[in-house]
């Protein structure tokens, strides 16, 4: 069964990774609305729609 990428979700680690971008920045920067807010799973639990992370990379200027 094929799962579509843009369905995946991330943990913080595998953003952090992907943009190159450090943790507190990436909070900073959900609220300061510059970057896709993360999915709430739980009360302890967030990840990020793997789509919204790769739009918001194609979308940067190079």
């Amino acid at each position: 069964m094929n799962i579509p990428s843009n369905s995946r979700l991330l943990r913080i680690t595998d953003v952090m990774e992907r943009t190159a971008l450090s943790r507190s920045h990436i909070y900073a920067m959900v609220r300061a609305e510059q970057f896709p807010a993360p999915k709430r799973l739980g009360a302890k639990c967030s990840r990020w729609s793997e789509g919204d992370v790769d739009a918001w990379i194609k979308g940067r200027p190079s």
